[in-house]
């Protein structure tokens, strides 16, 4: 890693705190708040690609594990990653790994504009959302003692909130595609 890759980890680390001075949005049905923080995997996959995106994400979850006040709500330590929101933390790693891999593959500089933007948006959904509830859903199961259809439908209480997160890495992974591209590929 080069000393441009390790400033850009530890700025997309940074982003994903600053995401968490957005309050929680606590919900009744299940025991994991709504926050802006899942922000974080979309924004590291879609610009800094699949290796750098993951890195950001493997660093936040060393910062949680250590006990710094980095989640939202002011909320760290080993306990929060034993507890129902743990499996959703982890898949930020994996979400933000596949994020960054889906605009690696798809996006490219010659293509058209509009297809930049599909790309962007597929690559946020597949890695920002569809792999952090693939792995956040089984363990809130687990450790809420629900069935995996009852977490799974509780945790569609994210998804409008998911996709408009989608939206705004979408528009932030084109608009740094056009100023300054970050992906692999291209850097």
């Amino acid at each position: 890693m080069t000393t441009r890759d390790i400033v850009l980890v530890a700025l997309f680390t940074a982003i994903t705190v600053v995401l968490g001075l957005l309050p929680p949005i606590p919900l009744g049905f299940i025991p994991v708040p709504i926050t802006a923080q899942s922000l974080g995997p979309m924004l590291a996959g879609c610009i800094l690609g699949a290796r750098r995106g993951a890195l950001a994400m493997l660093l936040m979850v060393l910062l949680i594990a250590i006990g710094l006040p980095v989640l939202s709500g002011g909320r760290g330590g080993l306990a929060i990653l034993a507890g129902p929101g743990a499996g959703y933390i982890a898949g930020w790693i994996a979400g933000a790994f596949v994020c960054g891999l889906v605009a690696e593959r798809f996006v490219r500089e010659n293509q058209a504009e509009r297809a930049q933007f599909v790309a962007f948006f597929a690559a946020a959904v597949i890695g920002g959302v569809g792999v952090i509830h693939l792995l956040g859903i089984p363990w809130l199961a687990h450790v809420g003692g629900l069935t995996l259809l009852d977490a799974a439908k509780a945790s569609a209480a994210f998804l409008p909130g998911d996709l408009i997160k989608a939206f705004v890495a979408m528009l932030a992974g084109r608009a740094v595609l056009a100023g300054y591209p970050l992906l692999p590929q291209r850097a």
